[in-house]
């Protein structure tokens, strides 16, 4: 035989007087707008809307113009990067080459840190550290040579890839890719 359970007393919201004071024509609804307000669970408190500390940073610094004082610092940097890269590849120098001890420890570890800085990177952009994200851009752009070097590419070849698609758009471009790296990517959202 089932019990016979005892009904759920609900306690009703309690509702502030209004005030006494004089008020402005309109007043009046707004008050009652205020009074029939559904309680929110659990006694949660409602604060008012806040833009997040991102936005409020972003909004409250100026665009800094770039500081280019650095001679030699153009894009040519980075064929140099890559070059000092190969040759700490070749020395083989563990010892006191970090890129050659990335290299030693695998392909799988020096993807694996170009991932956590391109993370770091994309962490601080989106919390409008600019400074920050100078750095890490830095970090990333130092483990992307470490990525060509292990794989054996050469900067002239994503050169040579970047001068061929110049004045394509990236949506012609991704509508051309072969079905086969659709079906590789596992998703239909690449074209």
């Amino acid at each position: 035989m089932a019990k016979a359970t005892k009904p759920i007393k609900v306690k009703p919201a309690k509702v502030k007087p209004a005030d006494k004071t004089k008020k402005k024509p309109g007043a009046k609804d707004k008050a009652l707008k205020k009074k029939t307000a559904l309680p929110l669970p659990g006694g949660m408190k409602v604060k008012p809307a806040k833009l997040p500390k991102r936005i409020r940073k972003a909004e409250a610094r100026v665009l800094q113009p770039l500081s280019l004082s650095p001679i030699g610092a153009d894009a040519t940097i980075l064929d140099r990067l890559w070059h000092t890269v190969e040759q700490r590849r070749l020395a083989g120098d563990i010892a006191t080459s970090h890129s050659a001890r990335l290299m030693a420890r695998g392909t799988a570890k020096v993807v694996q840190k170009f991932g956590e800085e391109a993370v770091e990177c994309i962490i601080e952009a989106t919390m409008g550290n600019r400074d920050a994200t100078v750095l890490e851009s830095a970090d990333v752009l130092y483990h992307l040579m470490v990525v060509w070097v292990d794989a054996g590419i050469r900067p002239a070849e994503v050169w040579a890839e970047l001068a061929r698609r110049q004045g394509i758009s990236g949506i012609a471009e991704k509508a051309a890719r072969p079905a086969g790296i659709i079906r590789a990517a596992g998703t239909t959202k690449l074209p």
